[in-house]
């Protein structure tokens, strides 16, 4: 008789377990794209090597990454388009050379990474959505771009916010951001496939969702933290993440510090 009861106990204890390590778990029923280059707090730059590695170690499914070039032609990740914020600095990025933002470091240590390094460090761990902050359609840089996805591996599920005069030569080659109405505009085109765009919006319905659905096209919903103001941040992506998830969004764009609204 003793046995038996140890036997019960044992048996509630390890479910009680199953059922605590359940909540705290992350939710795989989400996946999850890190906004600015990976986990940003206040000890790690957006964009940076450790912001890319916390990523990858909580197992995050892609990292956004912001794309720019130097003045001598290097493609390189930093989100804005000055190094103020960064370093000081009030030079754009296109203005220096690579030789000398390398040379930029910050009180985090934060250096400012070749996109190549980037993907190398992706390749295998984490797919890419690329910030496409390049003016103009140069379609050698962007043949160049192809080029690093193919090598590391990155091409096939990459994907892409892009711009209106760059639109015409990704269609087709890299799934590219779209609103509904972009989508049911292609929709008209001669050369239209689901696999070359992505639902990609902070305000989705249950309706645009399964609209998307219904045309086999991938829905990303977005929580940043530049969209919300005052107090009430917190409270304000907390709402808007469960109208996203209500609506039946799986995939999104976030800031990290969201992350624990997709956690059971």
């Amino acid at each position: 008789m003793k046995k038996y009861i140890v036997s019960i106990l044992f048996g509630y204890l390890l479910l009680a377990g199953i059922h605590s390590n359940a909540q705290s778990a992350p939710a795989k029923s989400f996946r999850l794209i890190a906004h600015r280059g990976g986990i940003v707090d206040s000890t790690t730059d957006q964009n940076s090597l450790q912001a890319l590695t916390k990523a990858i170690a909580k197992g995050y499914w892609m990292v956004e990454i912001d794309m720019r070039m130097t003045k001598d032609s290097v493609l390189v990740t930093h989100h804005d388009k000055t190094f103020k914020n960064s370093f000081g600095l009030d030079s754009a990025v296109s203005s220096m050379t690579w030789q000398n933002i390398s040379k930029l470091r910050n009180a985090n240590g934060y250096r400012v990474l070749k996109l190549e390094e980037v993907l190398q460090q992706c390749k295998g761990k984490l797919g890419v959505m690329i910030d496409n902050k390049l003016s103009g359609n140069d379609t050698a840089v962007w043949m160049q771009l192809i080029s690093l996805l193919k090598k590391y591996d990155l091409y096939s599920n990459a994907l892409m916010i892009g711009t209106d005069e760059s639109t015409e030569f990704f269609t087709g080659k890299i799934r590219l951001s779209c609103t509904r109405q972009q989508l049911e505009d292609n929709m008209r085109r001669d050369d239209y496939k689901s696999s070359s765009y992505y639902l990609f919006s902070d305000k989705i319905s249950k309706d645009d969702n399964d609209w998307a659905g219904s045309h086999n096209i991938l829905v990303i919903g977005v929580i940043n933290a530049w969209a919300f103001h005052g107090s009430e941040t917190t409270s304000l992506a907390t709402a808007q993440a469960e109208r996203l998830k209500a609506a039946g969004v799986k995939h999104f764009q976030i800031d990290s510090q969201y992350a624990s609204l997709f956690v059971h």
